[in-house]
């Protein structure tokens, strides 16, 4: 193992970058048909009767990980990268990239899928990015993660950007395979994308009462990076997570978590203009 300096990472995170963005605007028509539906039409029994897949979000990610898998492997082949998968299901990240020149260059990449918004396909239904939680704050720490925070020199989102088929008159429907072109798919209309995490996240946890964090939800603004910690940097986004929800002030006589990047900011004794006005045009829209 070849211990890295810091010009050395950087150089190597923005070599992975650029290929893995390369990779990106290459597989579009490898999912798509001519008329930019999903290749995918459902799953087939042993007497040839094709049963259309479920339009639920968990099971198109999880066929759509299937299907490019094989193209994964291929990209890594070719900058000779081996892939390590998650362990367990929970761990992070989906995919590890281990350099086989130098095993201290590693890279998290996480599959992301979403959907446009019904209502305004400018906007999307927005994705998680991954704990904030015991690996995140502690960087050495081996739990639910493949290898430590610290070892991977960045963290990147494949990420999908598809349209929802209404297929309300469709599930349930069992089609011959002469019918196979003729079955409307469940997906549509992809649009592949690459960015690191902190690029795109919001300052919102994005699911619940677990540790995750949101990423914001303009389609444009996921496009070219530009989410709430665009003019901060990596290190207030690592700063904010690893203390999100845990920061105790007083507010007008009444005890508050900070759960708001401006309020960190100023907590910090830092400009809360800083914060991108992405901010201020997406928390209505979020939805996750």
């Amino acid at each position: 193992m070849t211990i890295l300096n810091k010009k050395d990472k950087q150089k190597f995170k923005l070599e992975f970058k650029k290929q893995l963005k390369d990779f990106a605007t290459s597989i579009t028509s490898y999912v798509s048909s001519e008329d930019n539906q999903w290749t995918i039409k459902g799953f087939i029994d042993v007497y040839r009767n094709i049963y259309t897949i479920s339009s639920d979000t968990k099971v198109v990610s999880k066929i759509l990980e299937i299907h490019l898998f094989p193209k994964i492997l291929e990209f890594a082949k070719r900058y000779s990268y081996k892939i390590v998968l998650a362990d367990h299901q929970n761990y992070y990240p989906d995919f590890s990239f281990v350099s086989e020149k130098n095993d201290s260059v590693k890279f998290a990449v996480d599959l992301k899928t979403t959907y446009r918004s019904p209502d305004n396909p400018d906007f999307c239904n927005g994705f998680t990015l991954g704990s904030h939680g015991q690996y995140f704050v502690d960087r050495s720490s081996r739990k639910n993660i493949q290898f430590p925070y610290d070892e991977y020199l960045g963290h990147f989102c494949l990420g999908i950007i598809y349209t929802r088929t209404d297929m309300s008159d469709k599930e349930t429907k069992v089609h011959q395979l002469n019918e196979l072109k003729s079955i409307t798919s469940v997906i549509k209309d992809f649009q592949f994308f690459v960015a690191e995490k902190w690029e795109i996240a919001s300052d919102s946890s994005g699911s619940g009462n677990t540790a995750n964090i949101g990423s914001i939800v303009r389609i444009q603004d996921i496009l070219d990076g530009n989410g709430v910690f665009k003019n901060l940097g990596v290190e207030w986004f690592d700063d904010y997570w690893m203390n999100y929800g845990k920061i105790i002030v007083r507010l007008r006589g009444k005890k508050k978590k900070i759960t708001k990047l401006s309020d960190f900011l100023r907590y910090r004794g830092k400009n809360s203009t800083l914060v991108n006005p992405i901010i201020r045009t997406t928390k209505k829209n979020e939805k996750s």
